[in-house]
Order: structure tokens, then C-alpha cells, then sequence
């Protein structure tokens, strides 16, 4: 894990949730994952927009033209854990990659977080949005 995402890790514990630097304002989550490869445990920090009782996340590695490592490993073990604020729970991690869903779901962190629409900008690939479901 990079020092970026443990300090960033470290400041969400320290604060119950809270980010700032970069992250100021935005909803904050981390999202706990198995490698698709490795089986070990993940843990890494996402900006989320709230619909309705799911949690959607956004698989956009800064605009890059390959998805994130975090996406293959909630492909290949869905079932995820979540922390948001000082919660923590399971969840399960649906990959949205159809039109309009996935369109509709990613205008909603455009409105959270402006800096999302330059990632489509950057990059030819259609960036999928996840959804995150409370597993009861």
C-alpha cells in the first residue's frame, strides 16, 4: 500500500471518517477487498456518493486508461467490508457497467465531486460505478 493511501487511512481513523488535504469535504470510505490474486486483505481509501440506502463508488484510478486493482479484486470476491464515518459492515460490491445506470450513477459524484468528469475525459474506457449494499 502506498504512504498516500495509509496516511490517508490513518487520518479517516484518527478523525471517525473525516478527510482533509485533497479529500476536503468529500464523503469518504474504505473499502476492504481480497486480492483476486494474492487472497490478501486490501484496504483502500474512495471518495462515495450516497443513493438511496447503497453507497456508490467509482472505479476511475485518476482518469487512467486500466481500472483499479481494487475493481478486479471486488469482481472476483464481491463480498466486501465498508467503513464510513465509525462504521464498519459488510457489503456487497455490484460493478454497474450498463447504460443508463451506470451514466446516471456517475453524474451523481460529478455533483459531489467535480473532478470526476476529468476522468472521463482522460481516458476511452467507460469507468464503471459500483454499487455497495448493505449485507444484512
Amino acid at each position: 500500500m502506498s504512504d498516500f493511501n495509509q496516511n490517508v487511512i490513518d487520518e479517516f481513523r484518527a478523525n471517525n471518517g473525516v478527510v482533509g488535504g485533497y479529500f476536503a469535504g468529500a464523503n469518504m470510505v474504505l473499502l476492504h477487498t481480497v486480492g483476486a490474486k494474492s487472497g490478501q486483505p486490501r484496504i483502500n481509501p474512495l471518495v462515495y456518493v450516497p443513493d438511496g440506502d447503497r453507497l456508490i463508488i467509482i472505479a476511475s484510478k485518476g482518469g487512467a486508461d486500466s481500472n483499479p486493482d481494487w475493481y478486479y479484486n471486488l469482481l472476483a470476491n464481491p463480498l466486501v467490508t465498508v467503513e464510513v464515518g465509525t462504521e464498519k459492515f459488510q457489503a456487497r460490491a455490484t460493478a454497474v457497467t450498463e447504460e443508463p445506470e451506470r451514466s446516471r450513477l456517475y453524474a451523481k459524484m460529478v455533483e459531489h465531486r467535480s473532478g470526476f468528469a476529468e476522468y472521463e475525459q482522460q481516458t476511452s474506457r467507460k469507468i464503471p460505478a459500483v454499487v455497495l449494499e448493505r449485507v444484512k
